[in-house]
Order: C-alpha cells, then sequence, then structure tokens
C-alpha cells in the first residue's frame, strides 16, 4: 500500500486517530551517521501524520525495521532505508567529498 492510497484509506474510514507527536527534521544538511538518517526518516513520517505502524504498512517493513531504521541502527539494510527514505520524501544526495561543503551551504541557504 502506498502513502496516497494509506491517506485516502483513512479519509474515508472510521478509525479511532492516534496522536503522531511531531519530531524536527535534524538542522544539519548532510546525513553522515545512521542516526541521522533516521531522526530524518521521523521527521518526515512525523510531519506527515502517520503512526510507525501506518508507515512500516505503506513501504511494506516490518513495524520493527523501520522503528530500527528511525532509531538509527545500522543493521538495517541500504537498500531497504533508501526505499523508505524515498516513499517518505527524504531526499539523499550524493556529492565529492571536496564539493560537500559548498552544497550543504547552499542547502543551508535554501532554508532560511
Amino acid at each position: 500500500m502506498d502513502l496516497d492510497r494509506l491517506y485516502s484509506y483513512h479519509l474515508g474510514s472510521n478509525f479511532m486517530a492516534r496522536r503522531v507527536v511531531l519530531t524536527p527534521f535534524p538542522t544539519d544538511p548532510q546525513l553522515t551517521t545512521p542516526d541521522a538518517l533516521g531522526a530524518a526518516i521521523r521527521a518526515a513520517r512525523t510531519a506527515s501524520g502517520l503512526t510507525l505502524e501506518e508507515a512500516a504498512l505503506a513501504v511494506n517493513v516490518a513495524k520493527q525495521t523501520l522503528g530500527d531504521l528511525e532509531a538509527g541502527k545500522p543493521s538495517v539494510g541500504l537498500g531497504i532505508a533508501l526505499r523508505v527514505a524515498k516513499a517518505l520524501g527524504v531526499s539523499l544526495f550524493i556529492a565529492p567529498a571536496g564539493k560537500a561543503g559548498a552544497i550543504v551551504q547552499r542547502i543551508r541557504e535554501a532554508r532560511e
């Protein structure tokens, strides 16, 4: 089930709403650790108003796997991490190390 279908399902159903606590996006745009990637994914999920269970269902991963990813556990496979990031709208960029500083600066300026 993709995110659009999940939203449509919730809009048309009589389910008991669960409270989703918003988590802010990391301030550093460079995702250099599993913790940073997990924080960005959690922020995107909570900004979408999805519970952990709902997001796991939408991207077809186990709730435990998504929880581990959000917690920054490095045991989650790269393919799963990339699929979840894409589904939740977390963009990842690759840049040569020598140019990363300039790109990070541009991202910071764009956020202001």
